[in-house]
């Protein structure tokens, strides 16, 4: 896999999680939920964030970024909480494994990157339910 290969696959995963996590964070309520809303009001600015930084990063190497898919399989989470942190803990564990991806194809000077979001993904993953696992490589 080449790093312009793993910058989209990223891209591809991030605009995902955009939009995915956008729509659990609209099942959420603030009131009923305020922690749950929280994480996932974060966890969506972090994934823009991301995303318009691998926009960036692909044009930076001469790459068209990929485009938004038209649609997504999303759960039906029906406003449940338990359902709502499941369907976001998978979002981030997909995530996790594209940036893990992206470090080994990374080039030294760009590993960097790589390796701190993986380990703010890891972070996010935790603080929805999820159990710590090695990262990939480890």
């Amino acid at each position: 896999m080449t790093y312009l290969d793993a910058l989209q696959d990223t891209l591809a995963a991030e605009q995902a999680a955009v939009f995915v996590i956008g729509y659990l964070g609209a099942q959420t309520s603030q009131s009923a939920e305020p922690e749950l809303a929280a994480l996932l009001r974060d966890a969506y600015g972090a994934h823009r964030a991301r995303r318009d930084d691998l926009v960036a990063r692909v044009r930076d190497v001469d790459g068209e970024p990929v485009a938004a898919a038209a649609s997504y399989d999303i759960a039906d989470v029906q406003g449940q909480p338990a359902r709502v942190r499941r369907q976001a803990l998978q979002v981030e564990r997909s995530c996790a494994a594209t940036y893990g991806f992206l470090v080994a194809s990374s080039p030294t000077a760009e590993r960097r990157f790589a390796v701190d979001t993986l380990i703010e993904v890891a972070l996010r993953e935790i603080a929805l339910g999820g159990r710590p696992r090695p990262l990939p490589g480890r």
